[in-house]
């Protein structure tokens, strides 16, 4: 599958003195792309997987010498371990130990070719150094999904319309594939089975299987009183969308909870990438970070499929409710933008007048994001915020095509892709 990391692998092939430390939560194809890329780029592989494999960590525990640890590995792979021309995979790395045998060989004038794999984001504090280098990965966005269907060629069409405010002549064919893409998501089994042809029901069971994996993985958790609640905590996230005011409520969950209760199975569902939160801003000011209140905000689950099964309807009540589907991509649209790198606020006035999402591009720039409500002729709320805090760049995403009307620029909910160029 053709995925945005790929371009990532390459970048760091060009330079690989710092082994690479790949993170992202489990079945996002972490394994699977960097296998393919080191099959489509080096001779050799040379492949561990370091869950509960204790000759291998006994042996990186022990040696200090990278050229000791190369022998070893090489060894334990049966492969032929050359400098440059062979990949070294360490799979499922928890191990501390694992990361600082690993660190020996972040030195001015290493070739040997080494990348890491975890979906633990939370050991990054256990890991960090610079003798690594770091990089994320995440369910499919939408332009990755056009990337490995016959509709590639729209990608184009939609960036170039997206730079120059024009409309985009394939605006229905687009909305419709991203109507599909709301309820598959972006996990590559499930795209891949459903590019095959495979029925809506079984789609939802590959989904369901993805949710059980998930739900397994914050068995991990240090405090085990938190295991039970972050399950919980995912339990309640669909009804907690779907409600017109969305931010996050204790007493959603069960009744008599409290934020102390929940606060940490709600950071480590946070730090591993299964969740994303979003903050409500107290002021709009430079840096937003600062204007963020703790206490109030929304979670997005990572993959908007994954919310679709998790709501338990019908193909046919997607399509026939706006609010369902508003709700389906404003979860998009923020893991589309904590994909970019973005930190994720909300703003809402005294009047409950609300903006989706407020974020600080690169240029320290703050820009609004609203998600229109189809439900609604006329939209006030982006007008009154560009009024009072004088922002300069404003979006609307919505269901009509490419524009600019009272400098706003108008997207369309499939082009959020886009904004990474803000």
């Amino acid at each position: 599958m053709e995925r945005k990391i790929n371009a990532e692998l390459f970048r760091w092939k060009k330079d690989p003195t710092k082994p690479l430390l790949l993170y992202g939560p489990k079945q996002v194809g972490k394994t699977y792309s960097v296998l393919e890329f080191g099959e489509n780029n080096y001779k050799n592989i040379a492949y561990f997987n370091t869950e509960n494999y204790k000759e291998l960590i006994d042996i990186l525990k022990r040696e200090k010498s990278p050229e000791k640890i190369i022998v070893k590995l090489s060894m334990l792979s049966g492969e032929t371990i050359m400098k440059e021309d062979t990949l070294i995979v360490l799979d499922n790395v928890n191990d501390p130990y694992v990361v600082k045998a690993i660190k020996l060989f972040g030195v001015e004038g290493n070739l040997y070719n080494i990348i890491m794999i975890t979906s633990r984001k939370e050991n990054l504090n256990k890991f960090k150094g610079e003798e690594l280098y770091f990089k994320a990965m995440y369910p499919m966005d939408f332009e990755e999904f056009l990337a490995n269907t016959d509709k590639k060629q729209l990608i184009n069409f939609i960036r170039d319309s997206y730079d120059n405010n024009t409309p985009m002549p394939f605006h229905q064919i687009a909305l419709d594939t991203y109507n599909d893409y709301l309820v598959t998501g972006g996990y590559p089994e499930v795209i891949d089975n459903y590019l095959k042809g495979v029925c809506y029901l079984k789609l939802e069971s590959i989904k369901q299987k993805i949710l059980d994996t998930i739900r397994k993985e914050t068995t991990m958790t240090k405090n085990l009183i938190d295991i039970p609640r972050s399950n919980e905590v995912l339990d309640s996230l669909a009804n907690q969308l779907l409600k017109d005011n969305k931010k996050f409520q204790y007493g959603n969950i069960k009744k008599g909870s409290r934020s102390k209760d929940y606060e940490g199975s709600i950071n480590s569902l946070g730090i591993n990438g299964i969740v994303n939160r979003s903050f409500r801003l107290t002021d709009v000011k430079s840096p937003l970070s600062s204007f963020k209140d703790d206490e109030s905000f929304k979670l997005y689950t990572n993959d908007v499929g994954l919310l679709y099964t998790m709501m338990h309807i019908s193909k046919m009540k997607f399509m026939s409710s706006d609010d369902i589907r508003r709700t389906l991509i404003e979860n998009d649209v923020a893991n589309t933008l904590v994909s970019m790198g973005y930190n994720l606020y909300y703003y809402q006035s005294e009047g409950k007048t609300e903006i989706s999402f407020v974020i600080q591009n690169r240029m320290g720039e703050i820009v609004p994001i609203e998600i229109l409500n189809m439900n609604l002729s006329k939209a006030k709320a982006l007008s009154v915020f560009i009024s009072r805090f004088k922002v300069s760049k404003s979006i609307r995403l919505t269901d009509d095509n490419f524009a600019v009307k009272k400098n706003i620029k108008y997207v369309p909910v499939y082009a959020a892709f886009c904004l990474r160029t803000l």
